[in-house]
């Protein structure tokens, strides 16, 4: 992944990662995960976190994705993100689904705008920093569910 982790993953890391999603997921609070499939592959995964709060509002619930290099310029983010805002409104987890992308990440920021998120801001994060240790600037963008 190039964008926020700085790096590639580990089996170790990604098999303990989806156990905290899948308690999250059993206890239904928290950072929750689902995995995306096009044409019976797993193609990528996204992530919901109504408790994150840097940069977003009082009930806006980050999204965040990745997807894997064979399925990308399919619009596999675009639907993922769409399904979960719907997941989102239907069992009312949070008011506005957000987005936080750098402004260099032009994929993501046309996924925003695919589907249907709004601009809102430019933050600089209090949490998230590059490898050398400078913050990240996002640009927030929301979707009311």
């Amino acid at each position: 992944m190039r964008w926020l982790t700085g790096g590639y993953g580990t089996v170790e890391g990604t098999c303990a990662y989806f156990d905290v999603l899948a308690a999250n997921a059993a206890a239904g609070s928290g950072k929750r995960g689902f995995g995306v499939w096009l044409d019976g592959r797993l193609a990528g995964y996204v992530d919901l976190e109504p408790d994150l709060g840097d940069g977003l509002d009082p009930g806006d619930v980050n999204l965040t994705y990745a997807v894997h290099p064979w399925a990308r310029g399919r619009g596999v983010a675009v639907e993922a993100v769409r399904l979960v805002c719907e997941v989102l409104r239907t069992t009312a987890v949070g008011t506005r689904a957000a987005l936080r992308i750098e402004p260099g990440n032009a994929a993501s920021l046309r996924v925003a705008d695919r589907a249907g998120f709004v601009l809102l801001r430019e933050v600089v994060s209090a949490t998230d920093t590059h490898p050398d240790g400078t913050p990240v600037t996002f640009r927030v963008f929301a979707r009311d569910l």
